[in-house]
């Protein structure tokens, strides 16, 4: 399959044009790749399970991790879901934005889309030009992460086209994703939800309009995931690089000594303020230790970079569990299938 890539911006005539063949695209069957606010998308018709299926094979996906469907406006998934009331009102507070919710699916919706779960997850993206090409399109779009299964998430259009051209029909290149992580997903509860994915959005925003927040003991532990996923990202390793990722749970002192005592080569990916303390080493810029947006952000950029420092492993400084790091913490732990070393002696 040869792979058109396009830079696009959701204006202009040209553009117009390009989402047109897009949405031509999607309603034929085909896939598209799409930036995010988050991380860019793999698209294909929701409605659709021929289509559904081409996104598993193009990602070697396991056909048992649901798809997200994104729509353009909130109201959208009434066509293909029991949108309640409560739906409406994490709708009116975080939509368009980084806040997918799950919710009963009906029967339009094929079980390719949803794991063989009866429920379907539904977003509405903030992207302006994942907004334009569902509108373009003028059906729910499918979309998991564009990337091989199991792999760091894509930032960029570059990322997408690393792993899938020749397995997709199109990528529009939007720029770089200006969160870097997934959206939040969330179930609904009769008392509130369970975050099942984190994201941006926080477990305290969402309190301010449920009324309780659970979160998943798999959030932190990613054994407890069972072996059915309920949401994207819930599999036990992923967003992972192909080099050996090690976490290591110290003081900033503690880590900088336990990279010191390491024999052979290592990389070292190091909060900002860290970077001198590693000069002998391979090592990565992840962000200023007190700014997890910019840590979020850069994850799986330098992930993927990584695997350019041609080394047997690298550590990295494990995130606090704390909500604002939660997001970072749930992507790392995953990509280093939970191996976490103590640094201190």
């Amino acid at each position: 399959m040869k792979t058109e890539i396009v830079t696009v911006a959701p204006a202009g005539d040209a553009d117009k044009v390009i989402f047109q063949r897009a949405g031509e695209i999607l309603r034929a069957g085909g896939l598209v790749v799409f930036p995010t606010e988050t991380v860019y998308g793999l698209g294909a018709n929701a409605l659709d399970p021929a289509a559904a299926e081409k996104i598993f094979a193009a990602k070697g996906r396991p056909g048992d991790n649901p798809l997200i469907v994104h729509v353009a406006d909130p109201k959208d998934a009434e066509a293909f879901a029991v949108a309640t009331p409560v739906y409406y009102q994490l709708a009116e507070r975080f939509m368009p934005g980084p806040l997918t919710v799950i919710l009963d699916k009906k029967p339009v919706v094929p079980s390719t889309v949803t794991g063989g779960l009866d429920t379907v997850a539904v977003r509405c993206p903030a992207h302006p030009v994942a907004r334009a090409l569902i509108r373009t399109a003028g059906i729910p779009v499918a979309a998991p992460s564009a990337n091989l299964s199991g792999s760091p998430s894509p930032t960029s259009a570059a990322h997408a086209a690393a792993d899938l051209c020749g397995r997709v029909d199109m990528i529009l290149d939007g720029g770089e994703c200006a969160i870097g992580v997934e959206s939040t997903v969330i179930r609904l509860t009769e008392d509130g939800c369970v975050l099942l994915r984190p994201g941006e959005i926080l477990p305290r925003e969402l309190a301010s309009v449920v009324k309780h927040v659970h979160v998943s003991p798999a959030v932190l532990d990613p054994g407890a995931a069972g072996e059915h996923p309920a949401s994207p990202g819930m599999k036990y390793r992923h967003y992972a690089p192909r080099t050996k990722l090690v976490l290591v749970d110290a003081t900033s002192d503690e880590f900088a000594a336990f990279v010191k005592g390491q024999q052979g080569a290592c990389g070292v990916l190091a909060y900002t303020e860290d970077l001198d303390r590693f000069a002998d080493r391979q090592v990565m810029d992840l962000g200023a230790r007190e700014d997890p947006a910019a840590q979020m952000h850069n994850l799986f950029r330098v992930l993927r970079e990584a695997d350019h420092m041609q080394v047997p492993v690298i550590y990295a400084p494990l995130p606090p569990k704390t909500d604002e790091y939660l997001a970072l913490y749930n992507r790392i732990i995953r990509a280093a299938g939970c191996e976490v070393l103590k640094g201190r002696s």
